[in-house]
């Protein structure tokens, strides 16, 4: 989450797995799942697209661009995790992005994902979607 917040606060110029590089070997020298990371930060970046927009749906009263940087990019991160890894329970998925909502965002920040996760996790339910699994 700390790499994809400074990759969008930097208004996405650098290359985010060079970010996460760095805030590993910075922050976390002894970190032992790299590879999980980068997958979630690669799978983010590469469905950005198709996750702001599911971000704009389910959220219309709040333009992409006015959410925080902090709950933009856990929803983004909960929303892949929804649609796009498979070994990820989807409720354990949003309860994750809830948590990191909670920890590192405002006051209603945990409520505001519940709700938005919540919604997209319902309508892949009712039309039968399961998660895809990129090419």
């Amino acid at each position: 989450m700390q790499s994809l917040y400074e990759w969008d606060f930097n208004d996405r110029k650098d290359d985010v797995v060079k970010v996460l590089e760095h805030n590993l070997k910075e922050f976390a020298p002894d970190f032992d799942d790299k590879g999980f990371s980068e997958s979630v930060v690669k799978g983010v970046v590469e469905n950005r697209t198709e996750i702001d927009q599911l971000i704009t749906k389910y959220a219309p009263e709040w333009p992409l661009d006015q959410i925080t940087v902090v709950d933009r990019n856990v929803l983004r991160i909960g929303i892949f995790e929804l649609k796009y890894s498979p070994e990820i329970p989807p409720k354990v998925a949003i309860n994750e992005a809830i948590e990191l909502a909670k920890t590192f965002g405002g006051e209603s920040s945990g409520k505001f994902v519940n709700g938005v996760l919540g919604t997209i996790y319902k309508k892949m339910e009712e039309a039968g979607e399961g998660k895809k699994i990129p090419q």
